[in-house]
């Protein structure tokens, strides 16, 4: 990883709205962190040194803490979510429902897709990328706030295939 591209990480980053962010790669480890400790979201902290563990690369967006629910309480939960099929970030980027402010949203829950339906955008690095449905059925959740940052695999769809 270059000077460069550890730049437009940073950006990134100021710009997504995410407080805290770990890269990890086989040679390098970098954290960086924005936002409430500096008024004008600058970027306040960075640590780069040499990775010890096994090469990985996770970017982990870090939220004020909120309240966990009781383990108990998800299994019911991933039970019944079992039977959907879940539509995933193929990239990092910030989520978007609409194509544009004023347009209206590309899906809703209890909208009827088809494989190759466009679902949502993802902007990353000023491109918005179109995701489009690899499957058919129904929409029974959207599990991401609208203009939300998102990372690679990160669930966005819940769709019942009946």
């Amino acid at each position: 990883m270059d000077l460069k591209d550890i730049q437009n990480l940073i950006k990134f980053v100021a710009k997504s709205g995410a407080s805290e962010v770990k890269l990890e790669t086989e040679d390098i480890k970098i954290t960086i962190k924005t936002g409430s400790e500096n008024d004008r979201g600058e970027t306040t902290y960075i640590q780069q040194i040499p990775a010890m563990s096994q090469p990985q690369m996770q970017m982990q967006p870090q939220t004020p803490a909120a309240p966990q629910s009781a383990p108990a309480t998800d299994a019911p939960a991933a039970a019944e979510d079992s039977k959907f099929i879940t539509i995933k970030s193929p990239i990092i980027g910030t989520f978007y429902r609409k194509p544009a402010p004023d347009k209206p949203v590309f899906v809703e829950v209890g909208s009827t897709i088809s494989a190759g339906d466009v679902l949502c955008v993802i902007e990353a690095m000023k491109l918005f990328n179109e995701i489009e449905s690899e499957v058919s059925g129904k929409i029974v959740k959207v599990l991401v706030d609208d203009s939300s940052p998102v990372e690679f695999d990160q669930p966005l769809f819940l769709v019942d295939p009946s």
